[in-house]
């Protein structure tokens, strides 16, 4: 223990930008991280984020210079999106003495179809909840000068997330048990936690076949559906052919959004509109 506490002193101390800001920096992989850290730190660190706006986390590949800025970061939080299995190594290899911070600690995690393990926990509330202990303890270990502000902070984003839980959960409440049809599978543990029932286009990570695309489309004509969800970040052609056949629309809802808690709550409020609309 005095070891690592040493080890994470001199990490926090000799981790500064290089426009000479001394203040602790964190990276993090996508931008929902970022809102996590800023929450729980204010202005005492400085977050970098390496999959930028509109990339694709499953395939990204980190800049040179991205990955050079590793030398002046105190610690990585992690998250198991696609992209890091290729480059987690080499991330923590271009600044071994970066603190690498598994947000996945200690959450329950579902699994796809073919096995892999689905790694959207961020847009569960209860699960980043979970993932803001995490991160919070990380940051005191780091700075634990600043260990008070930290876990007021804490406390307050959990505040947060919980009032954003019930709203989305008063939204959603009298679709309980009610389908919505995405491109990507990345709303599995959103769905989970309001009582919905995602189904994906893609199979396995994969295009569906014709026969796939026929049994999905034969879905949402049973139970009214009207919409399909797509993402940004990937092709939207499955969702507009699958949208086409059951004479429907494509509506994109983003993930990845700067503005987690802002973000979710308007996909909370988009799907009870749909849902409210399939019903009818």
């Amino acid at each position: 223990m005095v070891l690592l506490a040493s080890t994470l002193a001199i990490v926090a101390c000799g981790s500064t930008t290089e426009n000479g800001d001394d203040r602790l920096v964190i990276t993090v992989s996508i931008l929902p991280q970022q809102y996590f850290v800023q929450a729980l730190a204010g202005d005492l660190v400085s977050v970098n984020v390496m999959v930028e706006p509109g990339a694709n986390p499953a395939t990204y590949e980190p800049r040179g210079s991205q990955m050079r800025a590793l030398a002046n970061s105190g610690g990585y939080v992690s998250i198991g999106v696609p992209f890091e299995d290729a480059w987690l190594d080499r991330i923590s290899a271009a600044n071994p003495e970066m603190f690498i911070i598994d947000s996945n600690e200690g959450i329950d995690r579902r699994t796809f179809p073919n096995g892999i393990v689905d790694p959207h926990i961020w847009l569960s509330p209860r699960r980043v909840e979970m993932q803001a202990q995490t991160i919070a303890q990380a940051l005191i270990d780091l700075d634990p000068e600043h260990s008070d502000e930290y876990r007021a902070r804490l406390e307050e984003f959990r505040e947060e997330v919980e009032i954003l839980d019930r709203q989305i959960r008063d939204l959603l409440a009298p679709y309980a048990g009610g389908a919505f049809v995405v491109s990507h599978p990345s709303w599995g543990y959103f769905a989970e936690d309001y009582a919905l029932e995602m189904v994906p286009i893609e199979v396995g990570g994969q295009e569906p076949s014709a026969a796939e695309v026929a049994d999905l489309v034969t879905f949402a004509q049973s139970h009214q559906i009207k919409v399909v969800f797509a993402q940004p970040e990937f092709s939207t052609q499955a969702a507009e052919i699958v949208a086409e056949e059951i004479g429907g629309d494509v509506v994109l809802i983003d993930p990845l959004a700067e503005d987690w808690a802002a973000n979710l709550l308007e996909v909370g409020r988009t799907l009870a509109e749909v849902l409210s609309d399939d019903l009818n």
